[in-house]
């Protein structure tokens, strides 16, 4: 699929007196895989909910976001419900609030495809059944007769992932989509929707705190801190040689076999401080009271992300001499 699966520019989300999100751009080519990371309050889920036209009563977004030839922005909610499933879905970080409790689950499947395609209700339930076995799942005709409350986690977030993929969209946004699950469960589940993003040409946004799995499944990753894109670039590139100093805290922060020893006397590096309130953002750098770099030009001025191919918006970059951390 030729072009681009997303196009943001300058995406603004607010409500009333508040700013989550502030202006921010990229662009994720067709098949292609971008990471969105930061910590709690830095805008990712209200950036994935303003691109699925899903933000919380109150808030509304602005700018421009192209997708399958058109701007999401001025979308209706009518036309928004006929492109959700259909050209662009989404995989919920709580799959037990995001199934209806009183559908099976099979019927929420073959309810997508029915809604976008031509298939009848026995060719949906075939096609859903046929999903589910793609989702490794144990006994697919138990599993599509049960409710969500009779399955465990990791297959509702799979049922979760079938219901994203049973239409072929042209982009899938995951949005923490393995955070309650255990580390054996979370394998499992990133291998299947790696696999079946790869296998249907897919372009994928995933949002997680967890910089490992940005690692394994995206191509480009986009640091948000404070509703900003304070660094964006090759994933490789980026956490090899951060240039912006919440980046290198961020990868300093997690736990290797370097800076963990086995007597417990190690500690991790921490970056000092919190995300700033929406209501009492800093002026300048919102980053600079954490920041070990920060300047008064740095207290005085927002920098705008700047670069050629790799981007940072800091006035005083990591020389790349000095930022190697990931080998």
């Amino acid at each position: 699929m030729a072009g681009n699966a997303l196009d943001v520019s300058n995406l603004v989300v607010r409500s009333s007196d508040l700013t989550a999100v502030r202006g921010i751009s990229f662009t994720l080519p067709s098949g292609g895989r971008m990471g969105l990371v930061g910590e709690s309050g830095s805008g990712k889920t209200l950036t994935a909910l303003a691109l699925m036209g899903l933000l919380p009563m109150g808030w509304h977004a602005e700018g421009k976001v192209l997708h399958d030839g058109v701007d999401l922005v001025t979308q209706s909610d009518k036309a928004m419900s006929h492109r959700r499933g259909r050209t662009l879905s989404m995989v919920f970080q709580d799959p037990l609030s995001a199934l209806d409790p009183v559908r099976r689950v099979g019927a929420q499947i073959s309810a997508v495809i029915r809604r976008h395609t031509a298939a009848d209700r026995r060719e949906a339930e075939r096609q859903t059944l046929d999903l589910v076995e793609k989702m490794n799942l144990p006994r697919p005709g138990q599993i599509v007769r049960a409710y969500p409350h009779e399955l465990s986690g990791g297959q509702r977030q799979r049922i979760m992932i079938a219901m994203a993929l049973a239409c072929y969209p042209q982009l899938i946004i995951a949005d923490e989509p393995t955070t309650a699950l255990d580390v054996t469960v979370q394998k499992q589940v990133l291998r299947l929707l790696n696999g079946a993003v790869r296998e249907r040409g897919c372009a994928l946004l995933m949002i997680t705190h967890d910089l490992p799995i940005i690692a394994a499944m995206c191509d480009m990753v986009a640091v948000m801190y404070a509703g900003r894109i304070v660094e964006m670039g090759p994933v490789a590139e980026v956490f090899r040689n951060p240039r912006h100093h919440y980046t290198r805290g961020l990868l300093d922060s997690q736990p290797t076999m370097d800076n963990i020893a086995l007597d417990g006397s190690s500690r991790l590096t921490s970056i000092p401080g919190m995300v700033p309130p929406l209501q009492n953002l800093p002026a300048g750098c919102a980053f600079h009271p954490r920041c070990p770099a920060a300047t008064d030009q740095c207290r005085a001025r927002m920098p705008e992300l700047e670069g050629d191919g790799r981007k940072a918006a800091c006035w005083h970059p990591i020389p790349v001499s000095q930022a190697a951390v990931v080998s």
